[in-house]
């Protein structure tokens, strides 16, 4: 695991002084992301450079990589977890490798089969390849999008860096936030690929490669899950369980010690069982955020299931005193927002176990793969609904809205609200709406315009395939993982998720619609499976994720906090309404609605607008002339399409 960052020009040498200075700037913003080494490369048309988490081959494992012969260099942030399978390959090929790190195989790959190097990749990774012969750049990010990248392209050449923050040290001329972009992370809580906060800065999508050079960007998918359609097979469980414990496996043959985040459910149990199973001699640990508010706390199940698999238990309590220096500081960290409350914790955990291990497993994944949310079961449900009688739809309608708000977590009346407000929308436009961060009726409060979100691109699949693909490859890809990796590597800990394994993702889209979910169950095969490994209490759990108290704090200890951030003119600056912000915390306090997850969302941009007006060259609507520095707008093109 690295933090990977460049410059580099196409049509002439680069302007060594400037050049430089941003580079090696980029490089201190991401030593938190890689503490034991830090490695660059330059020539006059490039600067390349890494800060190393070492994980694997932990004594030849430095960066750039550089191939002698051709000088094409690469840098790579991520593992590879079938590098002996393809150092064999490229052995019959006349490619010998002898460092010891993964990744090493990356260079002789690439000069043997190009960009098609990334379609025999198993693990995670983001990729960026400098090809002097014909001055260009190669980017990379893996099938789930575990990994990120960003970048700025323009005619002279290419910038690129693992983390916005960092970017955002060569790219001064680029820091106009893009107004569409922010607005459309408000109602989906985040920054779908291509789209960034900056309107010249794009980010690479899960499973996209892209070809920059002096004619522009060329940008491809080279997989998607579902696409070719899968022929759908009943799952046999022995089958399943050789693939499963076979990314427990792969994730974990490294050179450091490991653990597993767990909350006690369903999907991390069952990680952390078959890791017990997979390893039984290491000592191992299971990390759990815990809260005082007995809905939201799941620390006893994690506990019992760490006695079970004998795993010791370490707990971390969150407090609401922890939100306001903390976001700040996470968000100041890497340079982006994210509307997923769960960050903190993440970022907590993190911290603690990064005094113990160096990489950790998490269950992200099996929800979107195997049918565990309970939009899905909703999908069902209203295709019956509008049959109703308009006079019982109405009724129902009044009941559900008159429903109070509650504190608990995974609340029936919010699930119940948001499904009798999609009333009117059909397929993919209800799934969106029932997942959005913030409703469109509210988005219009605000005075921001709804859009309507591309489908998935899956015009022949079922309602089901499309609304988990949609997950995937939206609040998975960009929501939860970037989550995961954010919080994660902001104190140097890397995480593994084994559901998102390539031949994991593969097994899970043979899967028949009644074994992902079947009248009111959810995850139906992955339960049955579960059953080798957990007793049936763990695995039959009512769902309930990782989430925060944010409903009452937001009432109570973190009021005020939220009125200073909704209050701020950096919101009406992006086209969104301050006052309109504020009335919603008022109505929230007073019970009326739980706005909840709206009012994070925005409090957490103004973190971000705060931390783009700080810097010397931003531009930032709202911000005032001392912090904002030179004014006007952007005359770069956006990397892309507002």
């Amino acid at each position: 695991m690295c933090g990977i960052c460049g410059v580099t020009s196409f049509a002439a040498d680069l302007d060594a002084g400037a050049s430089r200075n941003g580079f090696e700037a980029m490089l201190a913003a991401l030593a938190h992301r890689g503490p034991d080494d830090v490695g660059a490369y330059e020539s006059p048309r490039a600067m390349m450079g890494a800060t190393r988490l070492a994980i694997r081959g932990l004594s030849d494992g430095a960066q750039p990589m550089v191939d002698p012969e051709t000088g094409v260099v690469v840098v790579c942030t991520g593992e590879i977890d079938n590098h002996r399978e393809l150092r064999a390959w490229l052995a019959t090929r006349g490619r010998t490798i002898t460092q010891a790190c993964d990744v090493w195989v990356l260079p002789a790959l690439y000069l043997e089969l190009g960009e098609a190097m990334v379609e025999r990749l198993r693990g995670v990774f983001a990729i960026a390849i400098w090809d002097p012969r014909s001055n260009r750049v190669v980017l990379a990010r893996d099938r789930a999008g575990e990994r990120p990248l960003f970048f700025h392209a323009g005619p002279d050449g290419v910038r690129f860096a693992t983390e916005l923050a960092a970017l955002a040290c060569a790219c001064g001329a680029c820091l106009a936030p893009s107004e569409p972009d922010i607005q459309r992370y408000l109602q989906l809580g985040v920054f779908r690929a291509p789209g960034t906060p900056f309107q010249a800065i794009a980010k690479l999508g899960p499973a996209e490669v892209a070809v920059v050079d002096a004619s522009g960007v060329r940008r491809r998918r080279y997989w998607r899950w579902l696409a070719p359609p899968p022929a759908r097979q009943q799952p046999r469980v022995e089958a399943f369980d050789a693939v499963f414990r076979d990314a427990v496996r792969t994730q974990t043959d490294v050179e450091v010690d490991y653990g597993v985040f767990m909350s006690g459910g369903l999907d991390s149990s069952l990680v952390a069982a078959v890791l017990r199973s997979v390893r039984p001699e290491p000592v191992l640990r299971a990390y759990t955020v815990r809260f005082r508010e007995v809905s939201y706390d799941e620390g006893s199940f994690a506990e019992e299931v760490a006695e079970r698999l004998k795993m010791e238990c370490v707990a971390v309590w969150m407090e609401p005193g922890d939100v306001p220096s903390g976001i700040a500081r996470i968000v100041r960290r890497v340079g982006e927002p994210l509307a997923d409350p769960a960050w903190l914790p993440t970022v907590l955990l993190s911290e603690r176990a990064h005094r113990d291990v160096r990489m950790a497993l998490v269950g992200e994944g099996a929800d979107e793969l195997f049918g565990g949310y309970p939009t899905y079961l909703g999908l069902r449900f209203a295709e019956y609904y509008p049959a109703l009688p308009r006079p019982v739809r109405r009724v129902i309608r009044r009941v559900v809205e008159a429903w109070p708000p509650t504190d608990a977590k995974v609340a029936i009346s919010f699930l119940l609200k948001r499904f009798v407000a999609a009333e009117g929308l059909t397929g993919h436009a209800r799934h969106v709406f029932w997942t959005s961060s913030i409703p469109p009726p509210i988005l219009g409060r605000l005075g921001v315009a709804p859009f309507e979100p591309s489908g998935s691109g899956l015009a022949e699949a079922s309602l089901l395939d499309r609304a988990q693909a949609w997950d995937l490859e939206t609040s998975l890809a960009e929501g939860l993982l970037t989550k995961a990796d954010r919080g994660s590597m902001s104190t140097a800990l890397e995480l593994r998720a084994p559901f998102l394994d390539r031949l994991v993702m593969e097994f899970a889209a043979t899967l028949p619609e009644r074994e992902r979910i079947s009248g009111l169950t959810t995850k139906v095969f992955l339960k049955r499976y579960a059953m080798r490994y957990l007793p049936r209490g763990i695995v039959e759990r009512r769902k309930r994720g990782l989430s925060v108290p944010l409903a009452g704090w937001l009432r109570g200890p973190l009021f005020e906090w939220a009125r200073t951030r909704l209050g701020s003119e950096l919101l009406d600056g992006v086209g969104v309404s301050s006052k309109a912000a504020l009335e919603l915390l008022e109505e929230h306090r007073a019970r009326s609605m739980d706005h909840a997850r709206t009012l994070w969302s925005l409090a957490v941009l103004v973190e971000w607008l705060e931390f783009a007006s700080s810097h010397p060259l931003a531009r930032v609507p709202g911000a005032s002339s001392s912090r904002r520095g030179r004014t006007g707008r952007l005359e770069t093109p956006p990397a892309h399409a507002p």
